[in-house]
């Protein structure tokens, strides 16, 4: 294979090559010179020379040295100069001082130049290594919010998760999110996590104290380093204090904070960006949360409306969904269920018979009983009902008990003939509230029972319904302020 030479202008050459050139050109006067003596020595025995051929050899000679000489020089002045600037940019990036201890002792440019190359390779080194810990660490936070947002019932679970997640992550102690109070334009602890805190620690910050001024004025994430005690209720909070505001459209809603860290190193650039990140992710989430709770609040409000409208279309069964709810919350107070079982007991209460706007009216307000086929289309309404509040979220919970209020615990209700322990706690309160109050109601095919006569038939159905249940609505029953 032919070598093929690549020609390039002297302009564009290598300092090597050039250097090259400069010392052929200086070395082939005095060498041609010496060659030519050589010749006559060779050819005569004896050297001739004139004076003034000897005085022209010396001139050429001293020319080349001079051209070599300058010609050399501006090639070391150039290095130099490039010296000079690559040293200007490492005191930017490594700062005079760093520099001037690396150049202690030590004049040569090429030197000084390697042994801060060397300073930068190490920090580069160590920027690698904080960046695949930041990565690691941003892993681990996205890794641990995705899994909460998937399972998040709630926005107070979800920031429970943000603030242990953020916590760990930053190898910090303690950590804690602060919410605003605009009625009394206060700061006020709603998560916190770690060992500063004791569970379920009331806290308050006035606004303009001065651990929220900062954030309240950058609006982004600070490091601070003192604290005042208007702003440190109670000595929770060690300088330095890595915090984060809660921002949306301008507006705070809250703060983030963490402190004391796990190890001795100091909070860094990246862990800041990732802090103040997280902080407005959560502010989104918030604000979305909020958004939800209310168009969900209409919702439910929409279709408690329809449920009455239900009612109001039959005379007989008018207030009978607050009653029920009224009954099923007493017997729930009973068991001493906690206020989410309640909650979840009176909304589905409410909206127990809410399918019935699927049945016909010609069967709804039939004076007298059902045929067959207007029995099977009334006992759809359980499943209607289910279908209507099934796609709202925060409804879901309601679904088991509206659904399964008609179930039996040996297998004969509807719609899925559940028995004994398929049929949850909650759904059996909401069934013996119901049933109660239709006996002691009165209907166009029968009168209303008495409440001692209502309690016979619920004990003669031991094997329907929850006897534990009625024992506890009997009680309510004779005393009401039970």
């Amino acid at each position: 294979m032919a070598i093929r030479l690549k020609l390039t202008s002297f302009e564009n050459a290598s300092l090597l090559r050039k250097l090259s050139i400069f010392y052929f050109v200086i070395s082939i006067i005095p060498f041609g010179f010496l060659y030519y003596l050589y010749l006559q020595l060779q050819s005569t025995g004896k050297i001739e020379l004139k004076p003034e051929d000897f005085n022209n050899a010396l001139m050429f000679v001293g020319v080349g040295i001079f051209v070599g000489y300058f010609a050399m020089r501006a090639m070391v002045s150039k290095l130099t100069d490039i010296t000079r600037r690559n040293t200007e940019t490492l005191e930017q990036i490594l700062g005079v001082e760093k520099i001037r201890a690396i150049s202690s002792g030590n004049s040569n440019e090429i030197s000084i130049l390697t042994k801060s190359f060397n300073e930068i390779t190490s920090r580069l080194e160590e920027n690698i290594r904080n960046l695949e810990l930041a990565k690691k660490t941003l892993h681990s936070v996205l890794s641990r919010v995705g899994e909460g947002i998937s399972s998040m019932d709630n926005i107070d679970n979800f920031l429970h998760l943000i603030v242990e997640t953020m916590t760990e992550s930053l190898q910090s102690e303690n950590g804690v999110l602060f919410l605003i109070d605009e009625t009394r334009n206060e700061f006020y602890l709603k998560v916190s996590y770690g060992k500063g805190i004791a569970p379920n620690t009331q806290i308050r910050i006035p606004r303009e104290a001065a651990l929220i001024t900062p954030l309240l004025i950058s609006k982004k994430a600070e490091l601070l380093s003192k604290i005042l005690p208007d702003a440190n209720p109670g000595r929770i909070f060690h300088p330095p204090v890595l915090c984060a505001p809660l921002v949306l459209h301008e507006h705070v809603m809250g703060f983030m904070a963490v402190w004391q860290r796990t190890t001795e190193e100091a909070y860094n650039k990246e862990e800041l960006n990732l802090f103040s990140n997280l902080a407005l992710q959560t502010a989104v989430a918030i604000e979305n949360s909020r958004l939800n709770e209310d168009a969900e609040k209409t919702y439910f409000e929409t279709i408690s409306a329809l449920a009455l409208a239900v009612e109001a279309k039959d005379p007989y069964s008018r207030g009978h969904s607050e009653r029920v709810a009224r009954f099923s919350v007493g017997i729930g107070k009973q068991f001493n269920l906690n206020a989410g079982d309640l909650n979840l007991l009176r909304d589905a209460s409410k909206l127990h018979d809410l399918g019935k706007i699927g049945v016909t009216d010609a069967v709804l307000k039939k004076e007298g009983p059902l045929t067959t086929d207007e029995m099977e289309m009334m006992k759809r309404h359980s499943e209607i009902g289910e279908g209507i509040i099934k796609p709202i979220r925060s409804l879901k919970n309601l679904c088991d008990p509206i659904r399964h209020h008609h179930e039996k615990l040996d297998g004969t209700g509807y719609p899925d003939r559940l028995k004994g322990n398929d049929i949850t706690f909650l759904t059996r309160i909401l069934t013996v509230a119901d049933i109660y109050d239709a006996l002691t109601s009165e209907r166009s095919y029968r009168p209303s029972f008495t409440s001692q006569k209502a309690f016979e038939e619920l004990r003669k159905m031991k094997d329907q319904v929850d006897q534990r249940v009625v024992d506890a609505l009997a009680v309510i029953i004779q005393n009401p302020a039970a």
